[in-house]
């Protein structure tokens, strides 16, 4: 089973959304390294997504070389940030994410990449969740103040979601 890295932009986007826990009904492992667990999801969410399946990480000493390495790069990214990419990088897995600076060095470097976007399509395609709820909670998604996603990409979902039965 393929295994994505996330970066909590998109679990907190699939929290916004109320699809975090169908993530887990996706034919994917999904994991973080154990920094970002421990600075952006230990408590409450974080101990509902270990209940769900999610994998922690701990990154090996050449790992933590190259995400020092690849965070001196480029300082815009977090440190949890360049550990998920360096997991990814390093083991082959692709990556989750939403934010700009990850995407643009994970294309650069080739690394296998996807958003929250492509979670919902995978929903949809696999038939993993029903059209109306992935339409109810796009909405929601999309209405919250601090969402980023392209308005034409939702606009686009939303009417396919729209076409059956919502």
């Amino acid at each position: 089973m393929a295994i994505l890295v996330s970066d909590t932009s998109v679990l907190i986007d699939l929290e916004r959304a109320g699809l975090l826990e169908a993530m887990f009904v996706l034919p994917f492992e999904f994991a973080v390294p154990d920094l970002l667990y421990e600075r952006e999801l230990a408590g409450e969410m974080g101990e509902r997504l270990l209940g769900l399946g999610l994998r922690v990480e701990t990154l090996t000493s050449m790992e933590v070389r190259r995400a020092t390495e690849v965070n001196r790069a480029h300082t815009r990214l977090s440190a949890p940030d360049t550990f998920a990419f360096v997991i990814a990088q390093a083991r082959g897995w692709g990556l989750l994410t939403g934010d700009g600076v990850l995407r643009e060095l994970a294309t650069a470097e080739n690394v296998d990449m996807h958003g929250v976007l492509w979670v919902l399509d995978q929903f949809a395609d696999g038939g993993h969740v029903e059209f109306a709820h992935l339409h109810a909670g796009l909405s929601r998604l999309a209405n919250h103040p601090r969402c980023r996603l392209p308005a034409g990409e939702i606009r686009r979902r939303l009417a396919r979601f729209s076409k059956y039965g919502y």
